[in-house]
């Protein structure tokens, strides 16, 4: 997956912002204020950190070893730093940012919840 494909792929998400409260090369995916996605997308390789449910996340470790890693600087049970490269299929990549993305809306407060699900 390219950074571009990666970015549109984030955005693509109900809601979803870019924000850069860190420096300039990070980009970090919101919705409704909360982070979903943390990238440098001009890094290589290209990594995106994940929110992750803690036994999927140890899974995902043992089955792409080396691709899928425990968070960098974040909390190593709920988050991985996922490598976003050709040997990563394209379809897991996006399943991971949609998972991410579902179990960040699954916190929010209920009326904000309610407020996603309006066209």
């Amino acid at each position: 997956m390219t950074p571009q494909e990666l970015r549109a792929l984030c955005l693509s998400c109900n809601a979803a912002v870019e924000d850069f409260p860190f420096n300039p090369e990070t980009s970090v995916f919101k919705v409704l204020g909360k982070m979903f996605a943390l990238t440098n997308l001009g890094a290589r390789p290209l990594t995106v950190n994940l929110k992750c449910d803690p036994e999927d996340a140890v899974r995902l470790r043992t089955d792409h070893e080396g691709l899928i890693v425990p968070g960098w600087h974040m909390n190593k049970r709920h988050w991985n730093t996922v490598t976003a490269d050709a040997t990563l299929p394209d379809r897991l990549l996006r399943e991971l940012v949609e998972d991410s993305y579902d179990l960040v809306v699954a916190g929010l407060p209920r009326t904000e919840r309610l407020r996603l699900d309006r066209p």
